[in-house]
């Protein structure tokens, strides 16, 4: 089974969390899933750039990205969380390769808004060099920076290119770790299992908004796109990974 797991949110500030997910991501590799993991760290640039005295600007959720922010990105999202993360993993055992999605063109982007500065958008992803490393055992860690054909690198949100990487890598099963249990309706109540209508619903009524209503989209998108089924469930609990892979219901899962 090919299973693509993103991070982010806090799960990636602590040294402990951080451990704890490569440990148990290691062990559901060891039960045969082929894995790639997909990562964010919008909390540590936004730390970055304040230290700077760069103010952080976001539209719409997605942050405005000159070529001092753009710069700042490659060096904390693809250098040090992306390090941090695969030394992690390599602690733990795993034989962990940190990536960008610029890299052998895994994931092209292209300019999304001309008033986000350098905002990608992917619009494909070649994922034969996830296929190479996860059947030589390797685990590839996936920073969400991408590139054109010209050169040029963008800001990618996080979520986005987990679905890029997903689909390119034909990926059964999209996971996504989250600091939330999962998506929840208009009452508070845990939604266990959605299809695209439902998801349709929680965004128009205004149960869904913001990073929860970017999770669906991605979400949407990803099923359409041919992955079976994606899970967002909160990444705090213990064994997480390998409950998922024994098929536990756990958060929400998303499906056509």
């Amino acid at each position: 089974m090919r299973v693509l797991i993103k991070l982010g949110g806090t799960l990636l500030e602590a040294e402990g969390s951080r451990r704890r997910l490569a440990r148990e991501i290691s062990g559901a590799r060891k039960e045969g899933a082929e894995i790639a993991v997909v990562h964010g760290g919008g909390k540590q640039l936004t730390a970055f750039l304040k230290e700077r005295g760069v103010e952080s600007r976001f539209v719409n959720g997605l942050r405005v990205t000159s070529s001092e922010v753009l710069d700042s990105v490659i060096k904390v999202v693809a250098g040090s969380v992306n390090q941090y993360l695969v030394s992690a993993f390599i602690a733990e055992g795993a034989e962990a390769v940190g990536l960008t999605g610029a890299d052998a063109m895994l994931t092209e982007a292209e300019p999304l808004n001309p008033d986000l500065g350098f905002v990608g958008k992917p619009v494909r992803s070649n994922g034969r060099l996830l296929r190479v490393l996860t059947a030589e055992g390797y685990l590839p860690v996936v920073a969400c920076v991408a590139g054109d054909r010209n050169g040029a690198l963008y800001n990618v949100n996080a979520d986005q290119m987990a679905v890029a990487c997903a689909i390119g890598f034909g990926a059964e099963r999209l996971f996504f770790f989250t600091d939330v249990e999962g998506v929840l309706d208009g009452e508070g109540r845990l939604c266990e299992r959605l299809d695209e209508p439902a998801c349709r619903r929680l965004i128009e009524s205004g149960a869904a908004t913001g990073g929860m209503q970017a999770k669906l989209e991605a979400a949407l998108t990803a099923v359409r796109g041919g992955v079976g089924e994606v899970l967002i469930a909160g990444g705090a609990r213990e064994g997480l990974a390998e409950a998922l892979l024994r098929g536990e219901q756990i958060g929400t899962t998303i499906a056509v």
